[in-house]
């Protein structure tokens, strides 16, 4: 289902970021692939829990315990549903250990999860608009009140899970940006880049990457037309520089249904699509790697899509 509406559209790129070749996890080169938690469950077993996903920073956690036992991570409760499903993220910068704590009939386990630490890339960009690097009162004020909206869309969450069956890129095209990486502006560094970019052109297709609920549909500051979906447990998208959007607030979407289109607005150099993703749970906010969560970017867009080999 993925990309299966609006694929008539040329691939080209358009985007005049640098173009940045990644493995399939998005890892720096130099890292090792991270520990997958249900592999060190194996060598450190824990009665009633079970886990899946990357034990590094940026990662996500699926798991599961008995739905009558209450969980903290970090010491913050998380959510689990009816059927003992949770999700817990590890932000860009968390440190290198990570305890959860199970509590049933008034005990508790401690389980303490080593957190692989990455090396992250800085990435130089020249050419953006003046008032994107050193906005003035005005202009700051309003991002403000825009961290608020986002802030606040972030917080809504339903106990919906049929995003652990998988995620699908939201959109096809050469990788312009990865997760972590410090960003510096005309020379000046600013903070880390928090998602994955993708070069497209304007008006490319934007796709559900997994099912969930529209939060926010807004043109912001900083990132232009902004749209966030909730996936459920805390966790949600957020697609950054949009030309159009498609869906509206309350919206419910479905994994690979169109959401928006690919634009240039907002702090950009060129057309791209910025996918970030957080995990709010327990009062944080963990940034998530997407890389982490999607199959191997493909090489170009499907034959039927371009209408050439």
């Amino acid at each position: 289902m993925f990309l299966k509406q609006r694929l008539s559209q040329t691939f080209a790129v358009v985007s005049i970021w640098t173009v940045i070749s990644l493995s399939a996890t998005g890892l720096n080169a130099a890292s090792s692939a991270p520990q997958d938690a249900s592999s060190w469950l194996i060598q450190n077993p824990v009665e009633g829990l079970s886990l899946s996903g990357p034990l590094v920073q940026g990662g996500l956690l699926l798991g599961r315990i008995d739905p009558a036992s209450g969980l903290l991570a970090n010491g913050k409760v998380v959510f689990v549903d009816q059927s003992g499903k949770f999700v817990i993220g590890f932000g860009r910068d968390q440190k290198e250990s990570f305890q959860l704590t199970i509590e049933t009939d008034g005990t508790s386990k401690h389980v303490t999860l080593p957190i692989q630490q990455r090396t992250y890339d800085i990435q130089r960009i020249e050419g953006v608009e003046k008032k994107y690097v050193e906005p003035d009162p005005e202009q700051v004020k309003r991002s403000r009140r825009d961290t608020r909206q986002v802030v606040a869309a972030r917080k809504t969450s339903s106990d919906d899970s049929r995003f652990m069956k998988g995620f699908d890129w939201p959109s096809i095209g050469p990788i312009s940006g990865v997760f972590g990486s410090q960003r510096v502006y005309n020379g000046k560094p600013r903070r880390p880049h928090y998602g994955v970019d993708i070069a497209r052109e304007i008006g490319a297709p934007v796709v559900a990457p997994a099912a969930g609920v529209v939060t926010l549909a807004e043109d912001l500051y900083f990132s232009g037309w902004t749209l966030i979906i909730d996936h459920g447990h805390y966790l949600s998208s957020t697609f950054l520089h949009l030309d159009k959007i498609h869906v509206e607030i309350g919206d419910k979407v479905e994994q690979g249904e169109l959401i928006a289109d690919i634009g240039n607005t907002g702090r950009v150099t060129g057309p791209h699509l910025d996918w970030r993703m957080n995990w709010t749970g327990g009062g944080t906010n963990a940034r998530i790697d997407p890389q982490l969560l999607v199959p191997p970017m493909p090489e170009r867009l499907p034959q039927q899509a371009t209408g050439s080999q």
